[in-house]
């Protein structure tokens, strides 16, 4: 059997790191690892499989005898060296928004639209994290009832902006338990390092995440709003979304309605969710059973509860969508991937390169 050759960028990263956790258990064959990162981490040491590995500073000329390279870097960093990897032979499955809406690049989640995969052209993207959890829990009723409409709302963990994200919250709520008025609590990276204001996390709900567009909803709602379009390949779907930030650290949580093109039967769309791969049913009101973001840290799973009709629309359902957003909002997400190209004999050099050198 074939062993690849694997490179895990930004592997110092809060996903990188994850990236090498979840290569350890993978199906893959794999021959040989490369940690490939900044500058500044060159020299570091990680673990693979009780081996110590070197981290490498990521070059032009870092992808020889590469077969797959896994990306999570940050957008600017897969822009330039995503095509590289790509030119040297390897295929890329990039984790940062960066290639997601380009039309040469399939978006996939693969319990989803794995046949995406079968004309990519070098390189594959990992949708946004609240879009792929929100994929997982839709598609069994999608294939059964058909979709009309969309509307979801994100209550998102501080871990999918980052780990300084992760420290500013912690501190902020140190400093709250300490005495300091909450009004007083000082913030830099929330709820977007690259906009004007910053606002703190601790005891409070932050309703933007990343920046705004000209139409007043934020870069993150529209990436949900056309990944979601792109993987059902459907753009007359209406999907609106809204993403909060909250002072939670793993875990994404969502409340999703959709308005189905059939009468849906709600104790079969519980069924289809039970048996779909990837999504955990967790519903039994009677006994307070339903999904939390505590109980899906470490879980490559999409957990689903609280499904229940709409009152007032026969067509509109309601569910509680819940998952992990550095495993399968990312990590796990870009190895199954990996395992899927695989799986289905797709570890293939690109013959036209059809991305740009920079």
């Amino acid at each position: 059997m074939k062993q690849y050759n694997i490179a895990v960028v930004g592997v110092t990263g809060a996903v990188g790191t994850r990236m090498l956790e979840q290569l350890e258990e993978s199906t893959l064959p794999i021959e040989t690892v490369r940690a490939l990162a900044s500058k500044r981490s060159a020299g570091k040491i990680v673990e693979f499989k009780g081996q110590e590995l070197v981290v490498e500073e990521l070059t032009e000329d870092s992808f020889e005898n590469i077969d797959i390279a896994l990306f999570s870097a940050g957008g600017s960093v897969s822009e330039k060296y995503a095509p590289y990897a790509v030119k040297a032979g390897a295929v890329v499955v990039d984790n940062t928004s960066f290639f997601r809406q380009n039309p040469n690049v399939p978006l996939v989640v693969p319990e989803v639209n794995a046949h995406a995969l079968e004309k990519h052209n070098g390189i594959i993207a990992c949708p946004n994290c609240s879009t792929i959890q929100m994929m997982v829990a839709l598609e069994p009723i999608r294939q059964a009832y058909g979709l009309e409409r969309v509307i979801v709302s994100t209550y998102q963990a501080v871990s999918g902006a980052g780990q300084s994200a992760i420290n500013e919250t912690n501190r902020e709520l140190q400093e709250a338990l300490d005495g300091k008025a909450l009004t007083e609590l000082s913030a830099e990276i929330l709820p977007s390092a690259g906009d004007k204001k910053h606002y703190p996390i601790a005891y409070n709900a932050l309703a933007q995440i990343d920046v705004f567009t000209d139409n007043d909803y934020t870069y993150e709602e529209m990436k949900m709003t056309n990944e979601t379009k792109k993987i059902m390949e459907d753009d007359s779907i209406a999907v609106s979304a809204t993403c909060v930030r909250i002072p939670v650290l793993y875990g994404h949580s969502e409340s999703v309605y959709v308005e189905t093109k059939k009468v849906a039967d709600i104790a079969e769309v519980k069924r289809l969710i039970s048996e779909f791969p990837g999504a955990v049913l967790e519903d039994d009101v009677a006994h307070q059973i339903y999904p939390q973001a505590i109980n899906s840290v470490g879980r490559r799973e999409t957990f689903v509860g609280r499904i229940r009709r709409d009152l007032d629309s026969a067509n509109g359902i309601h569910l509680w969508v819940v998952s992990d957003n550095l495993l399968k909002g990312a990590a796990w997400n870009s190895v199954q991937i990996a395992e899927t190209l695989h799986e289905r004999g797709l570890v293939r050099p690109t013959h036209e390169l059809k991305f740009e050198l920079k």
